[in-house]
């Protein structure tokens, strides 16, 4: 048991543990919870339906106009997509790209893993047309952090999917360390917010995603 509580407070001091109830959240909503709940909550905030269909939600993000979707897996809500409704051009689309990256980068609620901006001299067009380059930028909301019990229990849930109890119970302590690290990935990537230039007849627009990782497809209904 001593060797057991031992492992633990290694994998507890190599990463911030957390629960799979702390959710990406979209101006404030977590982004779960059935599609019709998350359009009155989307509409308590100011967005309305758009003309063409009622599910799909129209308004003001972030100083642009947009048009929000919500998507779903097992009735469950995964994401949240919102793309801007004007088309501009090459220049501005590359400066609104890069404003958004500093914007997110400058918020203490996201952690960023690295500079994600455009080159100044870049030639997006041709680099989408020819090369087929895809120009997307990845944040991550910081997790809640949790109590060091119910930590180890989610720890051991993560450790037990790669080993079985006598092989983990017997790890040197360097892959202690790595399997933390895998978890911090793990959990990052399960409150993932991230960007990209979509094109449309040679103009440029913005697609944005909130997602929820706990409530994405993962090949259960395969």
């Amino acid at each position: 048991m001593k060797k057991i509580l031992s492992i633990f407070v290694l994998l507890i001091a190599s990463v911030a543990l957390y629960a799979q109830s702390d959710v990406t959240k979209f101006l404030g909503i977590p982004v779960d919870g059935f599609k019709s709940d998350m359009i009155q909550k989307l509409k308590e905030k100011g967005f309305v339906s758009t003309s063409y269909d009622k599910d799909v939600l129209e308004g003001e993000f972030n100083g642009y106009d947009v048009i929000v979707y919500v998507g779903t897996n097992n009735n469950k809500v995964y994401r949240i997509m919102i793309c801007d409704k004007n088309i501009i051009n090459e220049a501005d689309i590359k400066i609104r790209f890069n404003n958004l990256c500093r914007q997110f980068a400058n918020n203490t609620k996201y952690i960023s893993l690295d500079d994600q901006t455009i080159f100044e001299d870049e030639d997006i067009g041709y680099e989408m047309m020819v090369n087929k380059k895809r120009y997307e930028a990845v944040f991550y909301q910081k997790p809640v952090e949790r109590d060091s019990i119910t930590s180890a229990k989610e720890m051991e849930s993560f450790a037990f999917s790669r080993y079985t109890p006598e092989e983990f119970f017997n790890l040197p302590e360097d892959e202690l360390q790595t399997l933390g690290l895998e978890y911090a990935e793990y959990i990052l990537a399960k409150k993932t917010v991230w960007f990209m230039i979509s094109e449309l007849r040679g103009k440029y627009y913005i697609t944005m995603y909130y997602d929820n990782g706990y409530n994405k497809a993962n090949g259960e209904d395969l």
